[in-house]
Formats: C-alpha cells, sequence, structure tokens
C-alpha cells in the first residue's frame, strides 16, 4: 500500500486520468450496507456516488470494489447511490448532513459539483476519480487510464486484418475524449496507415445504442473495436460477436465476458487507492489535491485474454509488452489531454 501512500502526497497536480461521465438527469437509487432509511453508524462513514449501477461490470463496478475494500479493511460503514445529472449534489449534501466523512463520485462530473458543496460541509471530504478542481476538502484521483488506452491501440494495429478499428463511448465528455486520443495514438504509432473510427452514443448504460455504433463501425471494415460505455459494453460485445471481430475491454477486466471477443482490458485496480485516500480522510491529513495513478503506481494494467493469445498475430503480444516497458521506464510519454 507504501506506493499509494507516497503518491498521495502530492497536492495539485495538472494531469489526466479517465472518468466516465454523463450530463443526464435521472432518479437516483440507492443501496447502503444498514437496513433502508438508516444512515450507518459508527463516526467514520464512506459513500460512493456512481454514474450508473455498480453491477455494470466495469467502470461503477471497480469504484464498489474500491469501496467494499474500504468497508472490509477498515471495519467501517459504507453506502452508494447512483446519482447523475441534477441529482449529483442533492446526494452529495444528503451524504453529508447524514454525518459521512469521505463521498467518491465515481467519474468527471463529480468533480465541480464536489468543489462547490464542500464549502457547505467543512467536516466531509469529496473525492471524484477524475478532474482538476480542488479545495481545502475537495480532490480528485486521476486515473493515468490513458497508458493502458495506448497499449490497447498497439494491440489493436497489430491485431486488425482490415487497416480500420473503432472506439465506442458513451457521454462525450474530456475523460473520454482523452482515452480515445491516447488509443488512437497507440494505433498510428504502429501502423501509420491504420483509420480509426470514432462515435459517441450519450449514454452511460444504453447497450442498444452502443451496439448500433459497434454495427456501424463493424459495417466499415472494423475488426477491432475497443469502448468506454460502461454498462452499454455489453452491446459492443455483442456486436463483434455477431459480426465476428475482436473487442478490447476497458476499466474492469472483461476478458471473461460470456462474448468470447475480448483479447485484453485496459484495466483500472482502484481499492488500493480508495483505501489509502479514506485513511488519509479518517487520519485528518487528506489536504484537498489532484492525485494521478498510473501504471508505475500498480494502478494501470493491459491484461491480455489468456485464452484468445493464440489467436493473436505472432508479434502482437510481444510488442504490447516492448511498448509497455518503455512507459513503465518512463521512455515513452503517453499523451493526455489537460482539462
Amino acid at each position: 500500500m507504501t506506493k499509494f501512500l507516497s503518491i498521495l502526497s502530492f497536492s495539485a497536480l495538472l494531469l489526466i486520468g479517465c472518468g466516465n461521465g454523463s450530463t443526464e438527469n435521472t432518479n437516483s437509487t440507492t443501496s447502503t450496507s444498514s437496513t433502508s432509511n438508516e444512515a450507518p453508524k459508527g463516526d467514520f462513514k464512506v459513500a460512493l456516488i456512481t454514474p450508473g449501477p455498480v453491477n455494470d461490470s466495469g467502470w461503477s463496478a471497480l469504484a464498489y470494489d474500491g469501496l467494499q475494500g474500504i468497508k472490509t479493511d477498515m471495519g467501517v460503514e459504507v453506502s452508494n447511490q447512483v446519482a447523475t445529472g441534477n441529482d449529483i449534489k442533492e446526494a452529495m449534501r444528503s451524504y453529508a448532513q447524514k454525518g459521512y466523512k469521505l463521498v467518491f463520485g465515481h467519474g468527471f462530473e463529480y468533480n465541480e459539483p464536489g468543489v462547490q458543496v464542500a464549502k457547505d460541509f467543512p467536516d466531509t471530504v469529496f473525492v471524484s476519480s477524475s478532474g482538476g478542481l480542488t479545495a481545502k476538502n475537495a480532490g480528485a484521483i486521476r486515473f493515468y487510464l490513458e497508458q493502458s488506452f495506448y497499449l490497447a491501440g498497439v494491440l489493436a494495429a497489430k491485431t486488425s486484418k482490415s487497416g480500420v478499428v473503432g472506439m465506442v463511448g458513451g457521454p462525450d465528455v474530456p475523460s473520454i475524449k482523452s482515452t480515445f486520443k491516447a488509443f488512437r495514438a497507440g494505433a498510428m504509432a504502429t501502423n501509420p496507415s491504420i483509420q480509426v473510427l470514432e462515435i459517441f452514443t450519450g449514454s452511460n448504460d444504453d447497450v442498444a445504442k452502443a451496439k448500433q455504433a459497434a454495427e456501424q463501425m463493424i459495417g466499415k471494415k472494423a475488426d477491432v473495436l475497443i469502448h468506454q460505455a460502461n454498462a452499454g459494453a455489453q452491446g459492443v460485445f455483442n456486436a463483434c460477436k455477431e459480426g465476428k471481430a475482436w473487442a478490447i475491454g476497458a476499466n474492469l477486466n472483461q476478458n471473461d465476458n460470456d462474448s468470447g471477443v475480448i483479447i485484453g482490458s485496459a484495466t483500472i485496480v482502484a481499492k488500493p487507492a480508495f483505501l489509502e485516500v479514506a485513511k488519509l480522510v479518517k487520519d485528518g491529513k487528506f489536504d484537498g489535491s489532484v492525485i494521478q495513478l498510473g501504471m508505475e503506481k500498480g494502478a494501470i494494467d493491459f491484461v491480455f485474454n489468456e485464452k484468445l493469445k493464440a489467436s493473436l498475430p505472432a508479434d502482437a503480444v510481444t510488442k504490447v509488452e516492448e511498448v509497455k516497458k518503455d512507459i513503465l521506464s518512463g521512455k515513452l510519454v503517453v499523451p493526455k489531454d489537460k482539462f
């Protein structure tokens, strides 16, 4: 865990990670570890707000895994809730009024509301997964997911037979766009003539829209697709299965998806980061900062699907591993947007 503690001491870094975001206004749903209508007991309580259900096998699921790590390792009460759009600030205020000491907002869209609400609740710390705004009791974790998306681009370019690959996004937000730029950079560095398609569906969880976007790309000869679509990712996987294309998972390790088409996943390991932030807050040592967590800290990785390695070109895995070493050594700095 010390590798995360060391990075957490830095403040106000200008970095880019990746969090999925949405401005859509939907009804909130809540799931807590206590009985309904009853706030968790204990002096230190931790809450998580996500843009979608925590069983999405992706972005929200990895944050829930981090929350459960806090519950298990620290023995504290936790709560999780889905809130988007106009419901975000209300959810944050509600948790603060109930005495929660730490509120995670899992995505870029929770950064600004967290800083704003923090002014009214100095005893609660608000931390978003992505974003650049800070306050005394508000900050962000910026997962450098661009690193593994770059590797995904390398793999896609090496694997594609048609010379066309694609990216399916949900909401068109800076954090997702940054990972897509990294994917494009990795693909073009590997094959300068490759064509990279991009479609945003505007939704975190619309499986049908994601499938339709993927089908459009496959119709244009794309044979390797990556996503940033949260629960909507299943639509991409389904389209790839039907269209005989490969897919690359994102955020969580999605290699075991039933579609059987995922050759690897660009992953975030959130549990250690969430746990260390919680410990800092509980000990009164959180100073309001933006924290970058990348591959060199064990927070980002690219995981091949061992079951499908034999289906890949002979030099694809070797090339990805070579580029990964360059990233870890600092020889290659993966591009990332500033926002």
